[in-house]
């Protein structure tokens, strides 16, 4: 008999568990069992195409309309294209040099297709498509194999088809010995759950809906209960730390800081300042959100924040996720705090504090300095990048951590900061972002954070249009692209055009935020015979291209994440002063960037990019007295996914709106993926638009079992459960994004 725990040569043959390995990274029969169907198609019923991501490597059950070869001039050899349809939408599969296939691929028979979807003339193809036909001759295999009336589609590879998993699926069922269960008996019974062995068996062999709803809902209990397990043991482990109490003091800096603020604060963002204000004078460590959206006035909060700790006698942390971002931060609160961040200098205001700056490309003796300040106490306020996290690097009294851009940050990173208040104390954290981005939604579903928003934009933000460039249907418009460019600029304003890549082969620091539904290789584009998409643009190539031509006798500068720190700063000065017209970068600019003299930004290969990129990168134009406009180029088909998703954010300025729309458009089980955490996913069922009752049931029955057991030595089999589908990095990834 075959057990969960069994390695996958044992149970299946060293041939198909190394395809397994390689191609999934499936080891044991327990990941083959957890490789859940992504859908079903149902005999008599073709898959929709319409649905189809130009990138994805996707099994379609459809029927053969027509199969013709043809002589290829170019290569040589021939091309056999079968056309394949649901009844509505058709989708070609390519064979080179394979004719001989058109002899079995008859019009009007149906089967499986499966492989990698691309686009060719801006139609969508299959290229070299693996295939299980249905009917006919079939042999008994295959008749065996799809006699269900519902057929699983398992999330695939080149190589793998789904039939091949689903062959091995069934061999292992076979022989499988009845698992142990890890849910308690009496929670099962409390939620009318099917024990694991029947859940297996219903989702990889249903004999109809109800199986695959059942088993659903059981395998969806062992994800949410699993995640919301880690939490609360951590959340208990937290609160064994107390945290540094930094109540109000009047007349202090903060005091001083808001008599001098020439604008009055939103009604948002004092009743978000209250809420930290308490939070801070308390003995537990404040753990909060601050979600905003772009230009929305976070930075002030966070820095009236900051001041109450600098009153309590202790020190604030600003963590950057760029050295760009990192020195705007601490140029602009030195610009608002004026003589009030002007400590140990002439003309310092009484209660003047220090800013200090700390990045990772400081000269030594800058460094040194830095460190100095930041040991010794004489910096109330320390803005950096990671460098702040270095061992070495000793706070004298740190009171709060401020994480701007939270998603920019990995789980080891975030902890570490916190660990410097001390060996018994932990420091109060806020974390910032634009965008509820999804994995921000996970957290705050999951994890223990108090959340704060703030949706009312302060008085003087102008609008900001943006709208779609599709340059595969519409080559003409990207010369209109640049002649907008030009229009601003003569009108007095400045531009910024992003690219994918920085360039020159060298190694991309600044890729895409894929987490955000951007991989390179998920969008469309003409290609040659086979589809292949291009490289991204890059800075290095675009910049010249638009100086010595459409934009040719404008000043135009670069700014990418492999400059020198000194030459990137001198040129976002040059650009903030007017002394640039037009601004080539990368994601540099994504956030913290402020030139409210620029109103244009231009996002080339924006299908590269997720939408919370592109609502943060669109933010840092409008941001004067001038209306912004935002242009998405693109070559993606119409029709995609891809597409989809950039049309959603030019009809909306709307970020939490975006979130959730992100959400929709992202694949099912996408909660703590491999853009989020750095690990394969092992979360496969559970969606955050529609299990929040089960996410809230199961956090209710953790913090019980917790409470009772804290390290489940009683729950064996819970403790199994989290380490199966949630190790400690995922655990903090959730609780603390």
């Amino acid at each position: 008999m075959t057990t969960l725990e069994d390695k996958l040569d044992q149970a299946l043959g060293a041939k198909s568990a190394k395809a397994l390995r390689s191609a999934l990274d499936l080891v044991t029969v327990r990941d083959l069992l957890r490789h859940y169907p992504r859908r079903y198609a149902q005999r008599g019923e073709l898959t929709s195409i319409a649905g189809l991501e130009v990138g994805e490597h996707a099994t379609v059950l459809a029927r053969i309309e027509r199969a013709s070869s043809r002589r290829m001039r170019s290569r040589g050899g021939n091309i056999l294209e079968v056309r394949i349809t649901d009844g509505y939408r058709r989708l070609t599969c390519t064979f080179f040099n394979q004719s001989w296939r058109e002899r079995e691929l008859l019009p009007g028979r149906t089967g499986l297709f499966a492989g990698k979807v691309t686009a060719y003339r801006r139609q969508l193809q299959l290229a070299h498509p693996e295939y299980q036909l249905l009917d006919g001759d079939a042999d008994s295999e295959t008749v065996e194999e799809f006699a269900n009336a519902l057929i699983p589609v398992y999330p695939a590879a080149q190589g793998l088809p789904s039939w091949s998993i689903a062959r091995c699926v069934r061999q292992v069922l076979d022989t499988l010995d009845e698992p142990a269960d890890p849910l308690p008996a009496g929670l099962r019974e409390r939620h009318r759950l099917p024990d694991l062995g029947d859940a297996l068996y219903g989702i990889h062999q249903p004999a109809d809906w109800g199986d695959v709803e059942r088993a659903r809902g059981r395998l969806k209990w062992d994800e949410a209960l699993a995640v919301q397990l880690a939490l609360a043991q951590r959340r208990r482990s937290a609160q064994s730390r107390p945290a540094p109490a930094c109540p109000p003091r009047a007349d202090g800096i903060r005091d001083a800081f808001d008599a001098r603020l020439p604008f009055e604060l939103t009604a948002g963002q004092r009743e978000v300042g209250e809420a930290i204000a308490t939070d801070l004078a308390g003995e537990h460590p404040m753990n909060r959100l601050l979600q905003g959206e772009v230009g929305s006035g976070k930075t002030i909060v966070a820095l009236r924040a900051i001041l109450q700790v600098v009153d309590a006698g202790r020190q604030a942390a600003m963590l950057a996720p760029t050295e760009v971002l990192a020195a705007q931060h601490a140029r602009s609160l030195r610009d608002m705090l004026g003589d009030l961040a002007m400590a140990g200098e002439l003309g310092a205001a009484e209660q003047a504090t220090k800013v200090t700056l700390l990045t990772g490309s400081l000269s030594t003796a800058q460094r040194r300095q830095a460190m100095l300040d930041t040991a010794s106490g004489d910096a109330g306020i320390v803005v950096g990048t990671h460098a702040l996290i270095q061992e070495k690097v000793s706070f004298a009294d740190l009171g709060l951590v401020v994480v701007d851009e939270q998603h920019r940050f990995g789980v080891e990173q975030r902890d570490a900061l916190r660990t410097r208040a001390g060996a018994d104390t932990s420091p109060h954290v806020l974390v910032m972002t634009a965008t509820p981005i999804p994995r921000t939604v996970a957290m705050t579903v999951y994890g223990d954070l108090e959340v704060s928003a703030l949706r009312e934009l302060p008085v003087g933000r102008s609008p900001i249009a943006t709208n779609v460039v599709p340059v595969a249907e519409k080559p003409a418009w990207l010369d209109r692209v640049w002649q907008r460019v030009r229009e601003e600029v003569g009108a007095g304003y400045q531009a910024y055009v992003v690219c994918p890549r920085i360039g020159d082969d060298g190694k991309d620091t600044e890729a895409p935020d894929a987490s955000s539904g951007a991989a390179a290789d998920e969008s469309g584009g003409d290609g040659g015979e086979g589809g292949e998409r291009r490289p991204p643009l890059a800075v290095l190539d675009v910049a010249p291209m638009l100086a010595e031509g459409p934009l040719s006798r404008l000043r135009v500068a670069v700014l990418h994440g492999r400059l020198p720190a000194d030459e990137k700063d001198a040129v976002m000065r040059a650009f903030a002063a007017g002394e640039k017209d037009v601004l080539v970068a990368t994601t540099v600019v994504e956030v913290g960037v402020d030139v409210p003299n620029a109103t244009v930004m231009v996002i080339m290969d924006a299908d590269r990019f997720g939408v919370s990129q592109l609502h943060q990168l669109r933010g840092r134009v409008g941001r004067g007295r001038a209306p912004g406009l935002c242009l998405l180029v693109t070559d993606v088909p119409a029709g995609t996914t891809t597409r989809e998703r950039l049309d959603a954010v030019a009809a909306t300025l709307d970020g939490f709106e975006l979130a959730r729309l992100d959400l929709e458009l992202r694949r099912e089980g996408d909660i703590l993926g491999e853009a989020q955490s750095g690990r394969r996913s092992s979360l496969r069922l559970l969606s955050l638009l529609r299990d929040e009752d089960l996410i809230a049931t199961a956090r209710e029955e953790a913090q019980r079992i917790v409470a009772a057991d804290p390290a489940l030595t009683s729950h064996g089999g819970l403790a199994t459960l989290v380490a199966d589908l949630v190790d400690a990095e995922r655990a903090e990834y959730l609780e603390k994004v």
